[in-house]
């Protein structure tokens, strides 16, 4: 049986675009938390995080996750890239879905970003590589408890067709 397929990992490592090519690929609904936030706010994550601050974030966000893991249906969850440093989040992730972490190399972390002015952790940052390079000291050992690790070395639909053949070793698509 089809479980929920959720996509974690650093901002910039492309899990947006991968959920909507697996969503299509496999079939199935694709949920992005940081849209569905957005959308219910009215306003952009780094306006969200100016106005009522990160703490005031994640706690919408942990709302919105733990909703989406409560429907029935599979689909694909794109998370956030701190969602999966939530305890709570990261025990219901783990124990009702298949988490994929995504883990391009830095380059490629830092190029995306560099050209982005809506991340809220980095958006006014002079010093971005140094950030990021603690961001993701701070995040690895947590991403590495996901079920499986891709790592992004080629086109986002090969790496789709690559996560499906990894899948289909866990689970019947």
């Amino acid at each position: 049986m089809l479980k929920k397929i959720v996509l974690l990992g650093m901002m910039g490592s492309g899990k947006s675009t991968l959920g909507k090519i697996l969503s299509k690929k496999i079939k199935i609904d694709f949920f992005d938390t940081d849209t569905i936030i957005k959308k219910e706010c009215k306003i952009n994550i780094k306006k969200i995080f100016d106005i009522y601050g990160e703490k005031y974030f994640r706690k919408k966000e942990e709302k919105v996750v733990l909703k989406i893991l409560s429907y029935k249906s599979a689909s694909i969850i794109s998370l956030g890239g701190g969602a999966f440093l939530n305890n709570k989040l990261q025990k219901e992730i783990l124990k009702k879905t298949i988490s994929i972490w995504l883990k391009p190399d830095f380059k490629t972390i830092y190029d995306r970003c560099k050209k982005s002015n809506h991340r809220p952790l980095i958006a006014t940052d002079n010093n971005l590589k140094f950030n990021l390079k603690k961001l993701i000291k701070e995040r690895y050992s947590v991403y590495s408890k996901a079920n499986l690790t891709i790592t992004l070395n080629k086109t986002p639909s090969a790496i789709g067709d690559n996560i499906i053949k990894r899948l289909n070793k866990i689970i019947n698509l």
